[in-house]
């Protein structure tokens, strides 16, 4: 049986409850305002509901190599309350191989007792030993993230040690060995332990929500993750917020590691 046999794989209804334990290790971790998220969690928490079914999916014995997150986007259909309970499901849509490198294409969907809550679509990439992974190829991605860095620096410097790294993964569940072991890292072509994407996600997003109010909530977010940052690499977020949709990037000497494109509800 070949990995192609994941597409159409389902993971449903998995319970999980957003309580205020799980929002303030998350808070802590990714630097965010405490104060601000007592009774909603912040938006880049989506991230620990993908990984309620996600390890499911990257855990199959199907997947024997290396994965990478290649993309990511997230729906937020209205604030997500805390101490509230959530199914959370989870499908692999798509399975497509170019080359040693598999891609899949993994929906995620959360709701409670009213519906939906958040919607998320990722692309993980799943590759050859000891050689890079081929970027997800998003039209006009590259153009967007160089515009955002031109724009000027937010205030808003960032970095995660390895410790961080490890207790952001308690916190998510993406324990992806390429955030904490250095073999791994290596053999998966990346030179050494990365910083999760979903971690630099939530410091753009943090920083989106801030253009965000009651009547104009943030309504969606797509991520490319470009280029490795290292535990310890000094990074700051470069955009601009104006508009109902705007472009972020975290650059690090240089580099752009993430490019986000966000939306703002009208």
């Amino acid at each position: 049986m070949t990995i192609e046999a994941l597409e159409g794989r389902a993971y449903a209804d998995r319970p999980y409850r957003v309580c205020h334990e799980k929002i303030a290790e998350f808070v802590d971790v990714t630097g965010d305002e405490a104060d601000q998220w007592d009774k909603v969690s912040p938006p880049g928490f989506a991230s620990a509901l993908l990984f309620v079914v996600a390890p499911e999916l990257l855990g199959d014995p199907l997947i024997t190599r290396a994965v990478i997150h290649g993309d990511q986007s997230f729906a937020w259909h209205r604030p997500l309350l805390v101490e509230t309970d959530l199914l959370v499901s989870g499908v692999v849509d798509r399975v497509r191989s170019r080359g040693e490198t598999a891609f899949i294409t993994f929906s995620l969907l959360a709701a409670d007792a009213d519906g939906p809550v958040v919607e998320g679509r990722s692309t993980f990439l799943v590759g050859g030993s000891g050689a890079p992974l081929e970027p997800v190829e998003q039209p006009g991605a590259a153009e967007r993230a160089a515009s955002a860095g031109t724009s000027g620096s937010l205030p808003s410097p960032r970095s995660a040690s390895r410790l961080d790294l490890v207790r952001y993964a308690a916190a998510t569940r993406d324990w992806n060995p390429i955030h904490w072991d250095r073999d791994a890292a290596v053999e998966a072509g990346l030179g050494g332990i990365v910083v999760h994407g979903l971690l630099q996600s939530a410091w753009l997003t943090q920083i989106a929500d801030t253009a965000a109010s009651t009547q104009r909530p943030l309504e969606s977010a797509r991520f490319r993750y470009t280029a490795p940052l290292r535990p310890g690499q000094a990074a700051e977020v470069r955009g601009d917020l104006t508009g109902s949709e705007f472009d972020l990037s975290l650059v690090a000497d240089g580099v752009t590691t993430v490019s986000g494109r966000f939306r703002v509800s009208s």
